[in-house]
């Protein structure tokens, strides 16, 4: 069965002029993957912008390239400029040896890119004077304890969103993957000595993040599932995201996970670990779920979220050394922070928002350069190269696109 390697881009100028962009700067073409999409957005026929249009073709052929070179199963890509989709994509197969591809509404575990959603969801209730963020966790959850009392009293909603809660590195991890119960986690907690004062240094956390979600359960007398649902799947319309491993199972358009086994990419299991800790690993989601996150964190949504408030998530708060070394291919990561639910990485001249997820057979890799608006999701269902250079790939790309895409603009008085 053939497929159609489409994207979704505009269609508004001439033929000869995006021949003519692509001839100067776009990779060679790969023997196309199998691809399905869903028909174009309704703003694809907004983008007049032919340098727009032309970074779009050039990364699909490189991810092209990329899926081909790395046998990778399957993937989706949503790359956003301003408030316009420029590139919307399934690519390869749900599972391998079989005809089903991934279309844009396939969804995904994302792991741990569900931490910036949990952030987000604060944001609101920040607006809202729901939360505070110098405010205590027991001012909203009163039961909430610590090994020290006095660790416990200073514990703020801060310390849990950027991993400075004093806990030690990764604290429990190993009980989530035996799928413990999440108030059975947060109750061990008690039993920790804290390795700093909160506030003090970064130690990445998924129980110790997951306090988030019990203080947004004590503040709203929702579940947090239940706000999510409520204040950001539905508001952006978010169809095929959940946040539940029986949600995910029951969703009958899914992208199988893949592991290497005897040195090939095998289909596996969907595991039903992380999901006990939701805010930290628990959420699913498809390509078209994501584009339309990307678009309200780049502001574009101020009826859902206000451009100041991801401000103060964007903002760093600790310094956090990143491990991923992927982006070096591109820049030289300056400077490493965490902030609200977010890493910040200052190169030279650009400062990327960037998360990354992995959960058993499952990638995810989302990046914004809000200086210049632009926003990139990658999902995956196996590990290995293509989510880990997918990224720098395209930021590469789009530095050789972007002062023409700018100048441009300032020619046509247009942001697109």
């Amino acid at each position: 069965m053939k497929f159609k390697t489409k994207f979704i881009i505009g269609a508004c100028i001439t033929t000869g002029l995006v021949a003519s962009l692509l001839l100067l700067t776009e990779p060679k073409q790969a023997k196309p993957t199998r691809a399905l999409v869903s028909p174009p957005p309704t703003n694809a026929s907004t983008i007049h912008n032919p340098y727009l249009i032309a970074l779009a073709k050039a990364y699909d052929s490189a991810f092209q390239q990329l899926m081909t070179k790395h046998h990778q199963p399957g993937a989706s890509v949503a790359v956003v400029y301003d408030s316009t989709v420029i590139l919307l994509k399934g690519y390869g197969l749900k599972e391998v040896a079989t005809r089903d591809s991934v279309d844009i509404n396939t969804a995904f575990r994302l792991a741990s890119v569900s931490k910036p959603f949990a952030s987000f969801l604060t944001g609101i209730l920040l607006q809202e004077n729901v939360l505070t963020l110098d405010n205590r966790v027991l001012d909203y959850w009163p039961a909430f304890k610590l090994r020290s009392p006095e660790d416990a009293a200073s514990l703020t909603l801060r310390h849990v969103l950027s991993h400075t809660t004093g806990l030690p590195y990764h604290t429990y991890t190993n009980m989530i993957e035996e799928a413990l119960p999440f108030d059975t986690l947060l109750s061990y907690l008690r039993d920790i000595k804290l390795v700093s004062k909160p506030g003090e240094l970064y130690s990445y956390q998924n129980v110790g993040y997951s306090i988030i979600g019990k203080v947004i359960a004590e503040a709203t007398g929702n579940t947090y599932e239940e706000q999510l649902q409520a204040q950001v799947f539905k508001p952006l319309g978010m169809e095929n995201a959940s946040s539940d491993y029986l949600s995910f199972m029951r969703n009958g358009n899914i992208a199988q996970p893949h592991m290497f086994k005897r040195g090939k990419l095998r289909p596996t299991l969907v595991r039903d670990t992380y999901y006990n800790v939701s805010p930290a690993g628990g959420i699913n989601a498809s390509i078209s779920d994501m584009a339309k996150w990307l678009t309200a964190l780049l502001g574009n949504r101020e009826d859902v979220i206000k451009k100041s408030t991801l401000d103060t998530l964007f903002t760093p708060q600790i310094l956090a050394n990143s491990r991923n070394r992927n982006f070096y291919q591109w820049q030289r990561v300056r400077q490493a922070y965490y902030g609200l639910g977010w890493r910040i990485l200052r190169f030279s001249k650009d400062t990327i928002i960037y998360h990354g997820g992995y959960v058993t057979g499952y990638r995810s890799e989302v990046a914004l350069q809000p200086s210049e608006k632009i926003a990139i999701c990658v999902l995956t269902n196996a590990p290995g190269q293509v989510a880990d250079t997918s990224l720098p790939v395209f930021f590469k790309i789009f530095d050789r696109y972007r002062p023409y895409i700018r100048r441009w603009e300032k020619e046509n008085n247009s942001f697109h």
